[in-house]
């Protein structure tokens, strides 16, 4: 598959068409094979003992899925998510961004399927796997 979106055309999109994001996360590695996506852990991603939430996990993997998507599609902003399934595996390192790996294991016409792992920045042990199913948005003629 070849890509459509560079890493800088994704970020300017994303800060477009989701403002509420912008800034929270970074885009370390987008290629044909591999996204590296990362969450700025900051305070608000934080839950009390001072480790990132189940919910910013998830979002950064949402965020990923849809990021992985888009590169092969193009941006199209109304594509959803119709499935994810997530398992929290261990506690992120306090103080520590988190960083999502994403890989697009199939892309149909109408559903694009993305396998994401989350690590700790600087560890090899994944913090969370999400499996996640994004529907396309017909082609507009």
């Amino acid at each position: 598959m070849e890509l459509k979106v560079t890493a800088e055309e994704m970020t300017a999109f994303l800060g477009e068409v989701f403002p509420q994001v912008e800034g929270m996360f970074g885009i370390d590695r987008l290629d044909e094979s591999l996204l590296v996506m990362r969450l700025h852990a900051d305070e608000r991603h934080l839950r009390p003992g001072g480790t990132v939430s189940g919910p910013a996990m998830f979002s950064l993997a949402d965020v990923a899925a849809y990021v992985a998507t888009m590169a092969f599609i193009g941006k199209q902003a109304l594509a959803v998510t119709t499935h994810c399934s997530i398992d929290f595996m261990r506690k992120p390192e306090a103080g520590k961004d988190v960083l999502a790996e994403a890989r697009v294991l199939k892309l149909g016409k109408t559903l694009s399927v993305t396998d994401v792992l989350l690590f700790s920045e600087g560890s090899d042990k994944p913090v969370a796997h999400a499996s996640l199913t994004y529907s396309i948005p017909p082609a507009h003629g």
